[in-house]
């Protein structure tokens, strides 16, 4: 029997416990055989030029799969996905973003937004910006919704990292946050829409009404009266406890 895992990565698990647990049951229903790593891929470590470090995060990763036998492993994060398929290439990597347009929306879901008043700008994820079939499937996943959306002048393959990679928050908030400003002042609507939990993070710091695809699946609908979540990942401590609690979620699931 065919064993998928899936990898929500960091940032997702420190936003949204509730987002984490509807995907894994959501991939309960399409598999038979299905578990979770909740683990960090190392990018982060790598891109400091830690290799050291990161050689010893993915040896532990490693092992993990190894363990658990898998087959696939089902990806939420963008530099999760680039990690694995370098990294890992005997394990097959899957985007969720391109898995959910293949087995399709629960069919409650289809043009429940077909009302909403929002029209919302998109923001890619700058490490998957040549993979023009993820771009598609968060377009998909909109219009099955019913929601309606502008493309931008910086969208797709010509997407801007939103300040967040390369740890450059971390390093530089001032920097990290003109990149944001300077990627919201380019749409064309007060609406962001992304994929990546970091990605939103900055889109919101930067003024802009905020979600996670994610918070448009399984979410009720959002309109212009609606306020965008807060930004959890501002702050370590609850952004830990969502970790903490997106980690019981799934072992709820699991078993």
């Amino acid at each position: 029997m065919k064993s998928i895992a899936f990898m929500p990565g960091c940032s997702l698990s420190s936003y949204s416990p509730r987002a984490v647990g509807n995907v894994l049951s959501y991939l309960k229903e399409n598999f038979n055989n299905v578990s979770a790593l909740q683990k960090c891929c190392g990018m982060p470590t790598l891109v400091m030029g830690q290799r050291e470090a990161f050689s010893s995060r993915y040896k532990s990763l490693e092992e993990d799969i190894e363990y658990l036998n898998i087959d696939e492993i089902v990806v939420a994060c963008q530099n999760c996905f680039l990690t694995l398929k370098e990294y890992s290439p005997n394990v097959k990597t899957t985007s969720l973003w391109t898995l959910i347009p293949e087995f399709g929306l629960p069919k409650e879901f289809k043009n429940k937004a077909k009302d909403s008043d929002i029209v919302f700008s998109i923001q890619d994820s700058c490490p998957t910006r040549n993979y023009a079939d993820i771009h598609e499937g968060i377009r998909w996943i909109l219009e099955e919704l019913g929601y309606k959306y502008l493309e931008s002048k910086n969208s797709r393959e010509n997407t801007m990292c939103c300040g967040q990679g390369g740890m450059v928050a971390t390093v530089n908030p001032n920097v990290s946050h003109r990149m944001a400003q300077k990627i919201v002042s380019e749409f064309n609507t007060d609406y962001v829409v992304t994929y990546c939990a970091a990605c939103r993070s900055s889109m919101h710091k930067a003024g802009k009404e905020s979600y996670h695809i994610l918070d448009l699946i399984f979410g009720p609908v959002v309109y212009k009266s609606t306020k965008s979540p807060k930004d959890i990942l501002a702050s370590p401590i609850k952004a830990w406890t969502n970790r903490y609690k997106s980690k019981k979620t799934i072992r709820k699931i699991i078993k």
